[in-house]
């Protein structure tokens, strides 16, 4: 599939920014998002919240609890993504409750508003509802961590008819088996979580990590590295050690939850800083060691 997604990784090694929408506020969002792609962002990866976040570290639990708590939907998450004003793609990170759930969440919104529908029509669930309206808005792909390869049928389909992206997260314990049936279906990037456990700033680069990338060599899709980064010395690092790109989500999210007092536009400064060390950091490793071309 020739996607926005996949072009991002044509020129400088991307980097691939996380927050969750709503956190603190859908307007700060829109703001903070804004700011990381100034600072060099060359995809962004928006969190839908969910209550039971079982990929996240306690860093990204608590800013997804604030979204939830300041009222943050999948529709006002599809409304905030039709907001941004970015030349960016947009990534959608969620799990695959909401997905699932959502036709059917409008479906029952529906006949509450007494609107007529086919009694012969199942009850909606399933992910081609939010897929699609997710396309719509502007979403040009999806990581959800908690759908197995093996299961992703729907979900596959869905991304496939309405041109979106699917993104697999390949852990260091994935086995051989599983990750050729993930490659099948990875498009856009493939997700390479760079150490065990949740996510979450480190003060080091994983040895997973290297181990991670020297599986996926010969993959046909590019690679970008989560879980842990959180200096410009691990941006670095990681993109000379093999990466195409980086993804860094709990250094963003910390300096959110430091600044919940302080003004939108200063805690934008200080995003738009942090992705400018993180651009320049993977920039810096991938002159160290040249990537090679991918077809």
């Amino acid at each position: 599939m020739s996607s926005d997604l996949r072009a991002a990784f044509d020129g400088d090694p991307p980097l691939i920014s996380y927050v969750a929408a709503g956190d603190p506020s859908a307007e700060a969002t829109k703001a903070y998002v804004e700011a990381l792609v100034a600072g060099g962002t060359d995809v962004v990866e928006l969190g839908l919240p969910f209550s039971e976040p079982v990929a996240e570290g306690t860093t990204i639990q608590r800013a997804i609890k604030r979204a939830l708590d300041a009222g943050m939907t999948p529709d006002a998450y599809l409304d905030l993504v039709r907001d941004l004003d970015v030349d960016v793609p947009v990534v959608c990170m969620t799990y695959y409750n909401l997905i699932y759930q959502y036709g059917e969440a409008r479906s029952a919104s529906e006949r509450t508003s007494g609107e007529q529908s086919d009694p012969r029509e199942d009850d909606g669930a399933g992910p081609e509802a939010f897929v699609e309206a997710a396309a719509e808005a502007g979403i040009s792909g999806f990581v959800v961590p908690d759908l197995p390869v093996d299961e992703s049928g729907p979900m596959y389909e869905a991304c496939r008819e309405h041109g979106v992206d699917l993104v697999f997260i390949v852990a260091p314990t994935t086995t051989e088996d599983r990750l050729e049936r993930m490659l099948e279906r990875t498009s856009g990037f493939v997700y390479v979580q760079g150490r065990l456990g949740t996510t979450g700033a480190r003060e080091d680069v994983s040895a997973d990590t290297h181990v991670s990338l020297d599986r996926l060599a010969d993959a046909d899709v590019p690679t970008a590295v989560g879980f842990g980064i959180s200096e410009r010395d691990h941006a670095r690092e990681i993109v000379a050690g093999g990466a195409d790109g980086i993804i860094v989500g709990s250094a963003y999210v910390d300096v959110i939850a430091d600044g919940l007092d302080d003004p939108t536009d200063e805690v934008a400064g200080r995003l738009e800083s942090k992705a400018a060390a993180l651009k320049s950091g993977a920039c810096e490793g991938s002159s160290e060691t040249p990537q090679p071309e991918r077809t």
